[in-house]
């Protein structure tokens, strides 16, 4: 090993006094750039290609879900009005068919006559004497309909039923009004107060579509059917008629109505969609009820009339087409199922069924809404990628002419210089990229290196004399408090402060081991090795460093190798911290006692919340061991006169007691909370409360008595001393708990007296 030594260390002296080798041939230069052009050339354009296939998925995925969710939310809003249509005719035929049942039982002539009136053309129309069609439902009875008792009472039931749900149900619905199976007709039409006078004598009722879908045989179960949609001759808005049909005594007695308005259905059908997309409604048989591309046809103004109106389709042939297909591919696809496509016409399509007429609510998108977003960001990335290949090619050309060989000779003269103990290296470090932050990083090590060996060894020297200093000052504070503990009580707080300082001095033990470990872990030979290795192939420095397996290494290394030194150095340091921050912690407990262990005076001023935080912290080191949470509830008291050694002593007991009472649980269920208050009656109280272990019924009598403990280290007169120190102050120590496991909460009692009012 000496030998090998020797030799490496004559051949380091004979290759550093050699000339820096000379700069690499362009032709390398040129072949490097070329090779890695050509693999970053290829790279740019696979990830183009998946960036494309990668987001065409992803787009087209997401605007699928979007026009599914689109469909859905659409559906649930556009049926809500055919819904409350039913929901409406429930709660219409169930009123009729009560009162008719009720009117049963009357006789409703006389009524009947002061309503309702025969006019000479034979039918049965409202009196004009006080009828307003505005606030009233207007009534046409047929010529050939006899009124006997039953239809007069089935008449008058239908006009009670409209005249007090219509009104109701006109914020909504056009109108309201009820067919009698044998022609009656009672309408409620704010719109058109005056059609039930002026109707034709022989108005087809019966003979309406309105009425004709519900009966038995093209409505076999009972429930609500809708017209086709029509256009009213007045207003000329479309409508679609909501007929439920009423069985009693298992026939026919009539059917309820409401004319529906559509305007607002095909407005919002046709400007509400999603961007790019076109909505459309279009029933099971084919007719188109919305569609941007239709235009509404003639309408003969009757409501409920069969094809009273229409929508009929633009003349273009290309349009009809697509319209047949959108409706094609709309019946091949079952409800429920997720966005269909329409390959023909690059088209994807959603649906939905409107509950109550059964429409098909349709949303198309165009396929071009996908592929546009994605061909223009495949672009943008194939552009930047091109860009980034010149800028790249651009800035290795750069480095390999003029940013390696000569630094790296540099490096080669640095590592000898260290190697042979002289620290003090000069490097280039105003260079901004990777070989200048490596220049500041060898030379920062370099010096780190040697401050660190002074540092550490005036810090050994220093740390044995605090050390030293700090144990004869707790030698002497030990010393005061086992005097102070003679009296009843305070051999707890001498206990904890002694507890709290030999945990810190532990720490502080451990800080300076791991600092005097670390620093013995350097391996500062290393270094060595790696100036020998560079200086052995000196005349070819660049090729070794490019081309041999280990020359390739040397850089990462010599990273690798002051990035390790830096976290030693930070991690020696942080330990050195923990040295000085243990140190003044041990002076802050002691300074704590110290306030303490002065001669007593019977009372002097004392601040309670203070007071209260001092227990705690020289009970700090056992709660922390013990993993305890603290709750504080401290109301701010100005400053009392009291006994605060007395004080002092009882709240150390009551804390604790309190702590080792919470061994019996989990340590995250451990809560310790202390509350100072002041009462009406001119008190203060101190609680003490834990989660812990709990008081047993027959133990509350006991616990205050000289000797009595629960613990096998127990002295037994913690709390009897604590009882009578509060006596002695003029109070009180009591303690609650509900029984075993159910905590116990210790009270301190003692009078309020306030600095001021004494004197």
């Amino acid at each position: 090993m000496t030998d090998s030594a020797s030799k490496g260390h004559s051949q380091s002296l004979t290759r550093h006094s050699m000339p820096p080798p000379s700069k690499p041939p362009a032709p390398l230069a040129r072949s490097t750039l070329i090779h890695m052009g050509v693999r970053i050339a290829v790279i740019i354009a696979l990830t183009t290609l998946f960036s494309y296939l990668h987001m065409f998925q992803t787009l087209r995925q997401e605007a699928l879900a979007q026009l599914e969710q689109h469909v859905s939310e659409r559906g649930q809003r556009e049926q809500a009005i055919f819904l409350l249509a039913q929901d409406n005719h429930a709660v219409l035929t169930k009123a009729l068919e009560e009162r008719i049942l009720a009117l049963r039982k009357e006789d409703v002539s006389e009524r009947f006559d002061r309503l309702f009136v025969r006019l000479p053309d034979g039918t049965t129309r409202n009196r004009l004497e006080g009828f307003d069609g505005t606030r009233m439902p207007g009534v046409l009875v047929p010529p050939d309909v006899k009124l006997d008792m039953e239809m007069r009472r089935r008449i008058l039931a239908a006009y009670d039923v409209t005249s007090w749900y219509g009104p109701a149900f006109h914020a909504r619905f056009t109108d309201t009004y009820v067919t009698l199976a044998e022609g009656p007709l009672i309408v409620f039409w704010p719109e058109r107060p005056d059609w039930a006078q002026k109707a034709e004598p022989t108005y087809p009722a019966i003979t309406s579509e309105y009425y004709v879908i519900s009966l038995p045989e093209n409505d076999p179960e009972r429930r609500t059917v809708w017209s086709n949609i029509y256009q009213e001759e007045t207003s000329r808005r479309w409508l679609v008629a909501a007929s439920t049909p009423l069985d009693m005594d298992g026939r026919h007695i009539g059917t309820v109505h409401h004319d529906v308005a559509l305007e607002e259905l095909m407005s919002r059908t046709i400007n509400d969609h999603l961007p790019g997309a076109y909505n459309v409604i279009v029933r099971d048989d084919g007719q188109f009820i919305a569609h941007p591309e239709l235009k509404k046809g003639p309408a003969n103004g009757n409501p409920g009339q069969p094809d009273g109106g229409s929508m009929q389709e633009s003349n273009a042939e290309g349009q009809q087409a697509h319209l047949r297909d959108i409706f094609e591919r709309m019946k091949n696809q079952p409800l429920g199922r997720s966005a269909m496509e329409l390959p023909k016409h690059h088209e994807y399509l959603a649906r939905t069924q409107l509950k109550g007429p059964g429409w098909n609510f349709i949303t198309v998108l165009p396929e071009s809404r996908v592929t546009t977003p994605a061909f223009l960001a495949a672009r943008y990335v194939l552009l930047l990628g091109i860009v980034s290949l010149l800028v790249e090619l651009g800035i290795m050309a750069w480095v390999l002419r003029h940013q390696i060989t000569h630094p790296l000779s540099a490096f080669t003269q640095a590592t000898s210089r260290v190697a042979a103990g002289d620290f003090h290296v000069e490097l280039d470090t105003s260079r901004n990229d990777e070989l200048g932050q490596l220049a500041r990083s060898f030379r920062h090590m370099a010096d780190e290196v040697q401050r660190r060996e002074e540092a550490l060894r005036q810090a050994n020297e220093g740390l044995e004399q605090r050390v030293e200093e700090r144990t004869r000052e707790l030698k002497e504070v030990h010393t005061q408090l086992v005097q102070t503990a003679r009296r009843a009580g305070m051999a707890e707080i001498a206990t904890n402060v002694l507890h709290n300082v030999g945990n810190v001095l532990n720490s502080v033990y451990t800080s300076a081991q791991l600092a005097k470990e670390r620093i013995a872990g350097m391996r500062l030979e290393h270094v060595s090795r790696v100036v020998s290795m560079l200086q052995e192939h000196q005349n070819d420095i660049s090729t070794f460093l490019t081309q041999d397996a280990r020359g390739r290494n040397v850089m990462p290394f010599l990273s690798s190798l002051g990035q390790n030194l830096m976290e030693d150095r930070q991690e020696v340091v942080s330990l050195l911290n923990d040295v000085g921050r243990y140190t003044e912690h041990i002076g802050d407990i002691v300074k704590v006692q110290q306030n303490y262990a002065r001669t007593p005076r019977m009372r002097e001023q004392t601040q309670l919340a203070d007071l209260v935080e001092d227990a705690l912290r020289i009970n700090s080191a056992g709660l922390v061991r013990h993993q305890v949470s603290i709750e504080r509830h401290l109301e701010p008291l100005p400053p009392v006169l009291a006994d605060k050694h007395k004080l002092l002593m009882i709240l150390v007991n009551l804390v604790s007691n309190a702590k080792y009472a919470m061994d019996n649980i989990p340590p995250a269920e451990r809560r310790l909370s202390v509350k100072l208050e002041r009462t009406d009656s001119n008190q203060v109280h101190i609680h003490v409360h834990d989660n812990g272990m709990g008081i047993a019924p027959e133990m509350l009598t006991r616990i205050f008595q000289y000797g009595f403990t629960t613990r096998e280290d127990g002295h037994g007169f913690g709390l009897h001393s604590s009882a009578l120190a509060a006596q002695e102050m003029g109070g009180s120590l009591t303690v609650h708990s509900n029984g075993p496991g159910s905590g116990a909460t210790f009270t301190l009692e003692f009078p309020y007296l306030p600095v001021q009012e004494v004197a």
